[in-house]
């Protein structure tokens, strides 16, 4: 079902012409005076001269702006890309984040030419490996389903990157890490663009399977039959409307010499209706991205045992497809979850949440050392934080490495309290709890309802645990930016990884 894209990376430290391309890309930036050309490969002749041009080129250096140009003899390409960096400032060298973007941009604007070579200016290690990693989430395309290319051309399948960074082991290695977060990000915006037609609880399953095959994961899926036998109220409470029967779905990568335990619990709702408590039909379609979360923890874990680091890793796919019935669950129903806590179904629409206590409660069984969720959980995400931004709510030990790694990655994440008042607003006057309370501060009232599912580590301490709701920054329905395309973005992958790494480097 899923098909990856993959994009060759390499590096070249002198003479163009001796890796022939088809284009060639060099950086503008946004001076002060007008735009500036960046630090490139060409002769100071060929340079100083398309220097003079840029404004009657009409080269801007804007973000995203990619001018083609005939190519000079020089460069042994048939064009020369001016691609746009932003804003810079004088003396100081572009952020990894600025490279990540402009290179994403412009290989996801040069779709349709096989090799392209990115001359940014690049100081060191991290400036190439940002470099390589926006090429790598900017080679992709879902045309899964297309009978034919309708004109849409192939995404770039060679990125060489111009560098005078030593080539040895390190070099490699970052080119392989970034080689791989590209596939991780770019199979989870595969598996979220899917539409529901295709991908439902059986087939995201399978989908799973296929993913893991060659890596050193086990994979374990409970089917409705097991769900409803072991006591998962909350994925069964949920997916009991849909002729698709609900999953739960673990992938576990636990590697002999691992130090650290970490649980991933993702949201996977297929196809969101609202249940009884039915949306509205208008913008109902991108509710095929309800599954992002767990599409996230999948796929982070499948990069984490591609990389090999020595964490044992698990994620738990909740998933289920949300649809009103004579089978549904209605409003007023109470579920029993899984660990045997009751809630009170006071909106139907308030479903992720269910299954994510389900998912909650069985990470917290093994005793991790963290436990992170990631869900498409609340439109109150949206109004708060707006569309790019994701919101992370928990332990301070977790939220705050976890902006950490956010700011390194390059995504956008920002720390929401959980107010002690909003506990209250969650009370039922027939179960244990209501799974809707407080609409004011939405995003966090349902951050303390799962807060409530996170049990105790060996210690009798709550274990440390952050939630992260991507509802806005998941699914882009604006146009392409950077390296984010339309609709689905991959986003939190890269945070997550980070994360990781950082925990086994201050291990």
């Amino acid at each position: 079902m899923v098909k990856n894209t993959e994009i060759n990376l390499s590096t070249l430290a002198k003479g163009l012409l001796r890796a022939p391309s088809d284009a060639v890309v060099i950086g503008v930036g946004q001076g002060s005076d007008g735009p500036v050309l960046l630090d490139n490969p060409l002769t100071a002749k060929s340079a100083e001269a398309l220097a003079d041009s840029l404004k009657a080129l009409g080269v801007t250096g804007a973000a995203d702006q990619v001018v083609r140009l005939p190519g000079l003899l020089e460069t042994g390409a048939s064009v020369l890309v001016l691609a746009g960096v932003g804003k810079i400032a004088a003396g100081k060298p572009l952020s990894e984040e600025a490279l990540r973007r402009a290179a994403g941009s412009a290989v996801r604007q040069l779709s349709g030419l096989p090799t392209v070579v990115l001359a940014f200016p690049t100081t060191g290690l991290a400036d190439v490996a940002a470099v390589a990693e926006g090429a790598a989430l900017g080679a992709y395309a879902f045309t899964e389903h297309r009978s034919t290319s309708n004109g849409l051309k192939d995404p770039v399948r060679n990125a060489v990157i111009y560098t005078d960074v030593t080539v040895n082991d390190e070099l490699r290695s970052a080119l392989t890490r970034a080689a791989l977060v590209g596939q991780a990000v770019n199979a989870t915006r595969s598996l979220v663009n899917q539409p529901p037609s295709h991908l439902y609880p059986e087939s995201f399953a399978e989908a799973a399977k296929e993913l893991s095959k060659g890596l050193p994961v086990k994979v374990t899926v409970w089917d409705e039959k097991r769900l409803e036998k072991e006591g998962f109220g909350g994925i069964m409470g949920v997916g009991k409307g849909s002729t698709r029967q609900p999953r739960l779905v673990k992938v576990e990568y636990s590697p002999a010499k691992a130090t650290k335990k970490i649980a991933l619990v993702g949201k996977g709702i297929t196809f969101d209706t609202g249940g009884i408590s039915l949306k509205p039909a208008l913008g109902m379609g991108d509710m095929k991205s309800d599954m992002a979360g767990a599409a996230v923890v999948l796929n982070t874990v499948l990069a984490i045992a591609g990389l090999g680091l020595a964490i044992k890793a698990t994620a738990w796919l909740c998933i289920a497809e949300n649809m009103p019935s004579g089978a549904a669950s209605r409003p007023a129903d109470v579920l029993t979850m899984f660990g045997g806590k009751t809630v009170e179904v006071l909106n139907t629409d308030a479903e992720g949440r269910l299954v994510m206590a389900d998912g909650i409660v069985a990470a917290s069984r093994e005793y991790p050392d963290a436990i992170i969720d990631v869900a498409t959980l609340t439109g109150a995400q949206l109004i708060a934080l707006g569309n790019r931004t994701a919101g992370v709510m928990g332990s301070d030990s977790v939220t705050a490495p976890l902006k950490a790694a956010a700011d390194r990655a390059g995504e956008l994440v920002w720390p929401m309290p959980l107010p002690e008042e909003l506990r209250q607003s969650i009370d039922s006057q027939v179960a244990d709890l209501a799974n809707i309370g407080e609409r004011h501060g939405g995003m966090m009232t349902a951050a303390v309802f799962l807060r409530e599912f996170v049990g105790k580590g060996k210690d009798g301490e709550q274990i440390p645990w952050a939630h992260i709701d991507i509802a806005g920054p998941s699914f882009n329905n604006g146009s392409p930016y950077g390296y984010t395309h339309k609709q689905a973005t991959g986003c939190t992958v890269r945070t997550l990884l980070a994360y990781v790494e950082d925990v086994l480097a201050a291990a």
